[in-house]
């Protein structure tokens, strides 16, 4: 049993690191925003398509970690029991559970209204004289839930390497508070040469 162990905790962590979608995304759409305000047909059904599909993906990798993370439990020395005694991992199940809560309004609910305004244009001279303005609220709210979706993922990071030995209590809240400013760098900026 001990191989198929350390193969769920590769899993776990391979899992977590594939989840910096929002990362990328983010990244995506600060580089889009660098050709100007105007709708731009080509590059943004392009761009708009990498999104979109990127929620598929995300959800193979949470449903990933939650299996592999589930299993670590049940085949490990913490024993399930310890999603209600740890609140490291009871922390970590609600930060999950968010982000798949998160990435479910996106996907179901504004990624459609982008895609309804989309399917009203199919070629560059169909636009409307107004239609950035139309995409605009709905583009501006994903990018506020992807920067939230990646202040989570590192956050749960964070406490994930907390599960058998907790930082000291400042240490933790330093971290995740540097977390929160990554993200909101990555939210306002192109962050060129990685963490600047």
């Amino acid at each position: 049993m001990e191989p198929f162990y350390q193969i769920m905790k590769v899993l776990h962590v391979i899992g977590f690191v594939f989840m910096s979608i929002p990362l990328f995304n983010l990244i995506v759409v600060n580089e889009r925003a660098l050709l100007g305000a105007p709708f731009n047909f080509d590059t943004d059904r392009y761009m708009e398509n990498i999104i979109r599909r990127g929620a598929a993906r995300c959800y193979v990798f949470q449903a990933t970690v939650l299996i592999s993370g589930l299993l670590l439990l049940m085949l490990g020395p913490l024993g399930l029991a310890a999603l209600w005694t740890s609140g490291i991992l009871l922390a970590k199940m609600v930060l999950l559970f968010t982000l798949m809560g998160l990435l479910s309004y996106v996907h179901l609910s504004l990624q459609p209204a982008i895609d309804t305004l989309l399917a009203q244009v199919s070629s560059p001279a169909d636009v409307p004289e107004n239609f950035s303005a139309q995409l605009k609220p709905y583009r501006v709210r994903r990018k506020q839930v992807a920067t939230v979706c990646l202040f989570l993922v590192l956050s749960t990071i964070i406490l994930g390497l907390q599960v058998y030995g907790a930082f000291p209590f400042y240490l933790t809240l330093t971290l995740i508070a540097l977390a929160g400013i990554f993200a909101w760098r990555v939210n306002k900026s192109l962050i060129r040469f990685g963490w600047f």
